[in-house]
């Protein structure tokens, strides 16, 4: 199915969580905030909530700076 994510389509399996995007993409760790669908996705419910066709996904990561 396909998803856009950070304005990139990207086609992923059916029942894919959260959790197991990041991780396919290598940036678990460096992930801070997920939305979906232009809603904040809690991190403690990123391994239970599943994505379905057409979501928009944005991850976000924080970076500090002076």
């Amino acid at each position: 199915m396909k998803i856009i994510i950070n304005g990139h389509e990207k086609d992923i399996a059916q029942n894919t969580t959260i959790k197991k995007l990041l991780e396919d993409l290598k940036v678990l760790d460096k992930t801070m905030a997920v939305a979906v669908n232009m809603k904040i996705v809690k991190k403690d419910e990123w391994d239970k909530y599943t994505l379905h066709e057409n979501d928009k996904i944005e991850a976000l990561n924080f970076v500090g700076g002076g």
